[in-house]
């Protein structure tokens, strides 16, 4: 993706990998495309989208996982505040996630995998 910096996200409460490679979205028009037009989100692989709290699943050829985080505390660490299943392409929109502040999208079966509920701690490295 043009205009991503790279990241990583660790739930510390589970103390689990959400994504090793985490595209950062850094301008609007990143943003603005998140995951549209791809074929797939890799294992191990996720897109933040800073400063949102809500999505959707328009033109998008697969399911995801989303995880809502809230704004950073003092140690830069954030709180869940949402999570949502296994959205499925064209269907799926979340219209506000209460209290978000930016969204993880992975692929679908990763907060399952990682057992990521609300109130976890995650940290994002490499996001500003």
């Amino acid at each position: 993706m043009a205009d991503a910096a790279l990241g990583s996200a660790r739930s510390l409460t589970r103390d689990a990998s959400l994504a090793t490679s985490l595209e950062v979205a850094t301008s609007f028009w990143a943003t603005f495309m998140g995951l549209m037009g791809r074929p797939a989100l890799p294992a191990g692989s996720g897109l933040w989208l800073g400063g949102t709290n809500n999505i959707h699943m328009m033109f998008m050829r697969f399911a995801i996982d989303a995880v809502f985080l809230d704004r950073p505390d003092t140690d830069c660490l954030r709180r869940v505040v949402a999570v949502r299943r296994s959205m499925r392409p064209w269907t799926g929109v979340v219209w506000f996630a209460r209290g978000a502040d930016g969204v993880i999208e992975l692929p679908a079966g990763t907060i399952d995998t990682t057992g990521t509920a609300v109130g976890d701690v995650v940290r994002l490295d490499g996001v500003r």
